[in-house]
């Protein structure tokens, strides 16, 4: 019998944002560089959001304010938390996920990662 072929898979942690890659025999449990809240998410685009709001593109295709709508994406536009037309409710998302970064983790170089062999 063929041995099981593994695919690359990314899990993302609600709480956080960490991000765990699993694939072929090993595994890296990481969290990607500090970024400032204006350069951390994409503007989200979808035909059911709602006109003249911008929303944060997050993860699992939702906003960070928990829309999903089919056909989502991020654009190639950084969500600006500061702009009068931002979502609220993503601004307010965005800053709790940004209080959860330790202080000593967002310097320029700092950088969580683990990985191993299975």
């Amino acid at each position: 019998m063929a041995p099981t072929v593994w695919e690359e898979e990314i899990w993302s942690c609600l709480w956080c944002h960490a991000a765990t890659h699993v694939g072929d025999e090993w595994f890296e449990i990481s969290r990607p560089p500090y970024l400032p809240l204006g350069m951390r998410w994409e503007k989200a685009v979808a035909d059911g959001l709602t006109a003249g709001v911008s929303h944060a593109f997050g993860i699992f295709d939702r906003t960070l304010c928990g829309i999903q709508e089919a056909g989502m994406s991020s654009s190639d536009h950084w969500w600006l938390p500061e702009r009068e037309d931002a979502c609220g409710a993503c601004r307010e998302v965005a800053d709790v996920i940004d209080d959860r970064w330790p202080q000593a983790m967002r310097g320029k170089n700092a950088r969580v990662s683990v990985a191993r062999r299975l």
